[in-house]
């Protein structure tokens, strides 16, 4: 009996659950919250979000092909920003590795030793001072052309 009563004073109260709350300021300055919108004030609606807002905006001229079309526009520009983002991480590191592999050339010939190189017929024979030397300077240009910035 007393989950009748209960269910009863609930679906009596429910239509009042669902009541639309304004907020608006009266000619006063006041704050007022009521259940009706005020014919001479600008209300906001605070209370029941279900239903569309009082202040809502203005639809769109466009048709949706050309919306669609303006978004379609978007994702290609987004699409070949990431790709060229990518080509220059690419490259970038293309030129920090050259310039790593000219860098250690440089710096094998700056420490010295005996090198070998080798001839045409696949023999290996030692370079003399001069073929090092010549060898070295140009490690050295390689080095500064490759990794200037």
């Amino acid at each position: 009996m007393k989950k009748i009563i209960v269910l009863a004073v609930l679906c009596a109260l429910a239509p009042l659950a669902s009541a639309q709350l304004y907020k608006y300021v009266d000619k006063d300055g006041k704050t007022v919250y009521t259940d009706q919108p005020p014919p001479e004030a600008e209300a906001k609606r605070v209370g029941n979000t279900s239903g569309p807002a009082v202040s809502a905006p203005a639809p769109s001229s466009k048709t949706y092909v050309e919306r669609d079309k303006e978004l379609q526009k978007g994702r290609d520009k987004a699409k070949d920003e990431a790709k060229k983002a990518d080509e220059k991480a690419r490259a970038s590191a293309e030129r920090d590795e050259a310039c790593r592999q000219a860098t250690a050339q440089a710096n094998m010939y700056d420490v010295g030793g005996r090198f070998m190189t080798t001839t045409a017929q696949g023999e290996k024979v030692y370079m003399t001072d001069e073929e090092v030397e010549a060898a070295k300077q140009k490690a050295h240009r390689d080095m500064e052309e490759v990794c200037k910035k």
